[in-house]
């Protein structure tokens, strides 16, 4: 697999064009190849800060970051997507130690919660998240919140 160039980006610092290609990426996984249809667009990206990894093809993963007391009452990571073709070498791991190594440089050590679709959860257990309740619906997909205990610093770079 190629180098992945991330960016980590508050809303407002997005371009059009980079919004657009997030939006677009989103779309593509969560509405169309997951058959789906539910609001992805849920007015709160303009309080997330924004992973974009590309390479030369263009954008190849994405996580919607935010700060305890949006999402959840912990920091959260969700939307996390990596384009198909970028999937099998690692592009989605390489997203979530990111999105980690981000939100703590950003916030300092803390808990992570996030709300990983069901079927994903040893995905995320190998980036020590651990599940946290029941499993539960949404728009139509098995879901489980899942919690990452603050432990070792990382650089976001």
């Amino acid at each position: 697999m190629s180098v992945i160039e991330w960016r980590y980006l508050a809303f407002d610092q997005l371009t059009a064009s980079e919004l657009y290609a997030v939006l677009q990426l989103r779309s593509e996984v969560f509405v169309v190849e997951q058959a789906c249809i539910f609001q992805d667009m849920d007015g709160t990206d303009p309080q997330a800060m924004h992973l974009l990894g590309s390479m030369s093809s263009g954008l190849v993963a994405y996580a919607r970051c935010f700060r305890a007391g949006i999402k959840f009452p912990e920091a959260s990571i969700g939307r996390v997507v990596t384009r198909t073709a970028a999937r099998g070498n690692g592009a989605g791991h390489a997203t979530m130690k990111k999105a980690i190594a981000c939100l703590t440089q950003e916030r300092g050590l803390q808990a992570i919660r996030i709300g990983a679709q069901a079927h994903l959860a040893d995905f995320y257990s190998r980036h020590g998240f651990e599940k946290s309740g029941q499993v539960y619906l949404e728009d139509g997909i098995d879901h489980i919140e899942m919690l990452r205990l603050p432990h070792e610093l990382r650089s976001c770079r």
